[in-house]
């Protein structure tokens, strides 16, 4: 059995999920909403020292086509830098769609609105985890 750690990137915040390869269930942890890199990093490191993730997964956002979207190449590069400061295997798996079923999701719970903004990434992480343990061959390892 291995932790798996999830990552929603963005440029405000970084939506954070946890699961295990044994349940094969994702869950929201947390956001990180630090506009420094340093500081994200350094919430993740707390996080990779209190969970032991034996990989990572970091959603990679396109298109509805396919095609590369504008924060592609930035998410590459954080999924690039989280493997490489922590060396841990790093896998990027397709995320369209993940933040309109996490705002489904949200609602399906009775979350509105507003009220959604604080969860949203976090949801967003949990159906990028939730769809790599669906179908782990839709990975890609870097």
């Amino acid at each position: 059995m291995s932790t798996l750690l999830a990552f929603d990137f963005g440029v405000r915040r970084i939506g954070v999920a946890i699961g295990n390869t044994l349940l094969r269930r994702a869950n929201p942890l947390t956001a990180i909403d630090e506009e420094k890199t340093e500081a994200r990093f350094s919430r993740i490191a707390s996080l990779l020292d209190e969970w032991q993730p034996g990989a990572l997964v970091v959603g990679l956002p396109s298109n509805e086509d396919g095609t590369p979207h504008e924060l592609t190449a930035l998410c590459r590069r954080f999924a690039n830098r989280l493997k490489g400061r922590f060396n841990l295997p790093t896998i990027l798996l397709d995320e369209r769609y993940t933040s309109l079923a996490a705002s489904a999701q949200l609602r399906e719970e009775g979350i509105h609105g507003r009220k959604q903004k604080a969860l949203l990434d976090q949801y967003a992480a949990q159906q990028i985890l939730q769809a790599y343990f669906d179908e782990p061959a839709a990975g890609i390892i870097i």
